[in-house]
């Protein structure tokens, strides 16, 4: 009889240590300060228009832009690698030579137009915005514009580039020929974060773009045809002909600026989150390959929206009620809006509500 109470200690501890463990502290109910408003973020999901079978006009935009303008965000953080990221990866070729050519920026003609190295470019950049003028002149315009690309920041020369007037928008100042083409190739560049978030931030009088990408989570793969063939494998299922379905009806509306804003509704409203995981990464996780090719890429995309989501936070001022605007590839949204949920002084905005 002695053995009883030991039996029956050894199944209760049992029971308990089967149930799931939840941590019970969640810093998402611990919001604040207790004076002042908190930070806000609007994370916008958006199709990459690159990869979009019809081209997007400027002005097919722009009742997307005139909504986020009357939220008035303070600053503007986008999917872009820093140049100093990038010069840390140039740093790692073995690690991440399948990363660099589509990430990373070409920084040689603006090193030879203004004697920077990316580095040295960045710390320049600091000090030349620390030191604007409230009005600062053309001069200065085009040489932080200079500054920026030579730095590896491509949108925030953008944005220098678009508040200058149009007839200063010429060499001089450490732009020579060779970049002012860039910055004109810039201008018509089919890309969210420069016809958006670029126009935007000029529009507000913003001085530069918040780079907030990450791929240092990155790494080469050996066997790029076994990785690719077991995670298109993982990906038919009927999550993502739901999604192909809506990508043919939102393309069939892209000529008229509705049709442009409709996409951004749908693609900001409430369920996406579930439906992206049940078509990517949910299906990525289980995919059953012997090396657990689904569950590298997995791993691979939460740690870079953990980074991404520290970086936005780490942007994020200390100023009572600071906006910040997010333009992100629309998988993304659901990770940093629940990442960034978690920070003490951070609110998340809804976007379908400031698009409506």
């Amino acid at each position: 009889m002695r053995l009883l109470p030991l039996l029956v200690s050894i199944t209760l501890c049992s029971a308990a240590m089967a149930q799931e463990y939840r941590p019970d502290f969640d810093p998402s109910r611990l919001k604040g300060p207790a004076a002042g408003g908190a930070g806000e973020v609007l994370v916008l999901g958006s199709a990459h228009l690159s990869q979009l079978s019809k081209e997007v006009q400027q002005a097919a935009l722009q009742p997307v832009i005139e909504r986020l303008a009357r939220w008035q965000p303070h600053a503007i953080a986008i999917e872009s690698l820093s140049g100093v990221q990038c010069d840390f990866m140039r740093r790692n070729p073995r690690r991440y030579k399948d990363s660099l050519d589509p990430y990373c920026h070409d920084t040689t003609a603006a090193r030879t137009a203004t004697g920077l190295d990316v580095m040295e470019a960045t710390t320049q950049a600091e000090t030349l915005l620390a030191s604007m003028p409230q009005s600062p002149g053309a001069a200065q315009r085009r040489r932080l514009a200079a500054v920026f690309l030579a730095g590896g920041e491509r949108g925030s020369a953008l944005v220098q580039w678009l508040r200058l007037p149009a007839g200063e928008r010429r060499a001089g100042d450490g732009l020579d020929a060779a970049l002012v083409a860039q910055l004109q190739a810039l201008e018509t560049r089919r890309d969210e974060s420069l016809m958006i978030g670029a126009r935007l931030a000029a529009r507000l009088g913003h001085e530069r773009l918040v780079p907030m990408d990450d791929h240092t989570a990155d790494s080469a793969v050996d066997d790029r045809k076994a990785y690719g063939d077991a995670l298109s494998k993982a990906w038919d299922n009927p999550a993502t002909k739901q999604r192909f379905d809506t990508d043919k009806v939102q393309n069939a509306r892209l000529d008229s600026p509705e049709g442009v804003l409709e996409m951004y509704r749908e693609d900001n409203a409430p369920g996406q989150g579930e439906l992206i995981f049940r078509s990517d990464f949910g299906a990525a996780m289980n995919e059953p390959s012997p090396q657990r090719f689904g569950r590298s890429y997995l791993r691979y995309w939460e740690t870079r929206n953990l980074r991404m989501a520290a970086n936005i936070r780490e942007a994020i001022g200390t100023r009572p009620g600071e906006r910040m605007l997010v333009i992100v590839g629309a998988s993304h949204k659901g990770y940093l809006e629940s990442y960034l949920h978690q920070m003490h002084d951070v609110k998340v905005v809804d976007a379908a509500a400031v698009l409506r």
